[in-house]
């Protein structure tokens, strides 16, 4: 009841870790703790007695739920009272009603105002893919920033335009502060000691004798729960869906997102769903992996008319050039249509990985036998034989089965491949699968099942095609042989020498 504080909250529906022994969640804690963290409401004016921080109210009540609310008053013994009144729903989200009442005397003038403030030792890290720190809706537009080093700098920043919800962000986790058919303004401060704060200060207001005015705003301090915050955005807190940080290819990923959210619920199992999704998108892709196979025969089928234009106009690049396109467009063939399928996987496979990254719905969600966390890496590792010896790996060398598997199916699906007409492409294709290996270990389990599922069903869909095509397969097949002979008669030439 001092300061009329919310310092104590952790939210029930989510454990620390994927232990199922963890204890809840913790949003808020008092200011003095390690994980201080909290959300204030009051009154700032001139000439005038106000409740401050260390100001005790009285409580109509000793417990909030949905069913009972619970106001807060405050006289300033001078005639004004102070009033909140606060409610709170399922889903994390409190209301809160301030009201200043005058019931005589000259007019005032006050400004209410809502602050968070919070410690940045508890903080989730900063990356260029995923914002942590002050985050608002402000002028229209949702402001991933600034971020907690920019603020510590500057000490004050203050937003432009007015302010729809302010407050700090997590990577699943956001306290924030909206007003409710007002005009606020927003701003974030640096203040010693690691602390950081984020004020909503509503336009000043005038109490004359005999009157009452109120204010609302609404404080949520929960889990980023998709259908959560578009619900608390479609009943009125502006742009509050975009929390989450979607990033510019948003369009795409909420899509990806929603179809692995329904395939979860038809199959009851992440892991499971992330499979079903890959041959969902594999088998939307197969019709474009079928032109691209078809090219891939054209372009072999004529590689000795190419090799004989390059021959008869090896001095004139430009002539030559023009040639192998008259080529290209007598016989039908597209050079770049093998790109096609890479080029359309990228997004579906960077939207999946904001996805996992990024959602809540994916944390702490098992598989199978030992991965039993989606978002988290691989937790075996070959280094320290699976956890027998007692260290753990830095994160590149952190290879586990997953990454193996990787590496294994991605060196299978280049080696059906037809060999590349370059040696160096040829070398570089047989080097990058266990490069990918190193570089992806580190990754979240789900996107390496993922990416496993489409290597495994890539392999699948060479087998058919070259069955499909045999004579793309057999023109593979005799310029390997044509390559050993040759690479053959030069370490018997060079023995001779």
């Amino acid at each position: 009841l001092t300061g009329a504080l919310i310092d104590d909250l952790t939210i029930t529906r989510h454990r620390e870790t994927a232990d199922e022994d963890s204890g809840p969640v913790r949003i808020f804690a008092p200011a003095g703790t390690p994980m201080q963290h909290f959300a204030q409401l009051g009154w700032v004016g001139e000439n005038v007695d106000l409740p401050t921080a260390s100001s005790v109210w009285t409580a109509s009540g000793e417990s909030l739920t949905p069913e009972t609310p619970v106001t807060l008053t405050w006289s300033n013994g001078s005639g004004l009272g102070f009033a909140i009144a606060f409610t709170i729903d399922e889903d994390y989200l409190i209301t809160a009603t301030q009201t200043v009442a005058n019931p005589a005397g000259g007019p005032v003038v006050v400004r209410p105002f809502g602050l968070i403030n919070r410690t940045g030792q508890t903080a989730d890290p900063d990356t260029w893919n995923v914002h942590s720190g002050p985050i608002g809706s402000f002028a229209g537009s949702v402001s991933f920033g600034p971020d907690y080093d920019d603020l510590r700098k500057a000490g004050t920043v203050e937003m432009d335009g007015r302010a729809g919800f302010a407050g700090f962000t997590d990577i699943y986790w956001m306290s924030a502060l909206a007003p409710v058919d007002a005009r606020a303004q927003g701003s974030f401060r640096g203040l010693e000691g690691s602390i950081y704060r984020a004020d909503i200060l509503y336009d000043p207001v005038t109490v004359p004798a005999g009157k009452q005015v109120v204010r609302t705003t609404k404080l949520f301090a929960g889990a980023k729960e998709n259908d959560v915050l578009e619900r608390y955005e479609a009943a009125g807190i502006e742009n509050f869906g975009l929390s989450i940080d979607w990033g510019w290819f948003r369009w795409f990923e909420k899509p990806i997102f929603a179809l692995l959210l329904a395939l979860f619920k038809f199959s009851g199992n992440f892991g499971v769903a992330i499979i079903l999704l890959t041959v969902i998108i594999r088998g939307v892709l197969f019709p474009i992996a079928q032109r691209q196979f078809s090219s891939m025969a054209q372009m072999r089928a004529v590689q000795p008319k190419m090799k004989a234009i390059q021959e008869r106009y090896k001095d004139d690049k430009q002539k030559q050039q023009q040639e192998i396109m008259a080529l290209y467009k007598k016989e039908g063939v597209n050079p770049l249509a093998g790109c096609l399928p890479i080029f359309l996987q990228i997004p579906i496979f960077f939207a999946l990985y904001k996805v996992l990254i990024l959602t809540i719905e994916m944390r702490h969600q098992p598989f199978a036998l030992w991965i039993q966390d989606l978002s988290a890496p691989d937790p075996l590792h070959i280094l320290n034989l699976f956890g027998l010896l007692p260290f753990t790996p830095p994160s590149f060398l952190g290879i586990g089965i997953l990454a193996v598997l990787l590496g294994v199916t991605m060196w299978l699906q280049f080696k059906l491949n037809p060999a590349a007409m370059d040696p160096l492409q040829q070398q570089m294709f047989m080097i990058m699968p266990w490069v990918m290996m190193f570089i992806m270990a580190p990754f979240a389990a789900g996107l390496l099942i993922y990416w496993i599922t489409s290597n495994i069903l890539t392999i699948a869909q060479q087998w058919y095609l070259y069955r499909k095509h045999p004579q793309l397969k057999e023109q593979a097949k005799k310029e390997a042989e044509d390559k050993a002979r040759a690479a053959e008669r030069d370490k018997t030439a060079k023995g001779r020498a």
